[in-house]
């Protein structure tokens, strides 16, 4: 999802609360704070030797003691409308980093309006080889194996 998405979401439901809700249906603690709105740039060369580049934009979340802490669409909507000086666009993916048993990032896959809160659906993400057609062994055909007819076989007749 776009930060441009986001943003509109969170501007039609700015009193809703927002709970971030985890690949697995699990969700994390409505006390939870975004602690830090990032732009995250990223230049990489793949296994294939072509330089590539990426850009998002990364909500880190954080819980503290503070139990009785909820963070509302026109919060968030507040915090990332501060951030877009350096932010520079809203075509931006956006994605989440929680820690659970270590720090993970999630893409923003949707965000969805429940009975109480306003839900920040999270995905999941894979690594995948960038240029398989440089680094794989090509792709064959597979060829038909022919087998040798089977003989027929007649019965001896039956002795009574």
């Amino acid at each position: 999802m776009t930060l441009d998405a986001l943003k509109r979401e969170l501007a039609a439901n700015l009193n809703w609360n927002i709970r971030f809700v985890l690949p697995d249906g699990r969700q994390i603690p409505i006390h939870a704070h975004v602690t830090e709105v990032a732009r995250i740039d990223k230049k990489f060369v793949d296994c294939g030797g072509t330089f590539r580049s990426s850009s998002y934009c990364r909500l880190q979340t954080w819980l503290a003691q503070d139990l009785d802490h909820r963070l509302s669409a026109g919060k968030l909507l507040g915090i990332l409308n501060k951030a877009s000086s350096f932010l520079e666009s809203e075509d931006l993916e956006v994605d989440v980093e929680h820690e659970l048993d270590v720090i993970t990032q999630f893409p923003l896959e949707s965000v969805q309006v429940s009975l109480d809160a306003l839900l920040l659906r999270l995905g999941t993400r894979h690594t995948a080889c960038l240029a398989p057609e440089t680094c794989l062994p090509p792709r064959t055909t597979p060829t038909a194996i022919r087998f040798k007819p089977l003989p027929n076989i007649t019965r001896p007749p039956q002795i009574k």
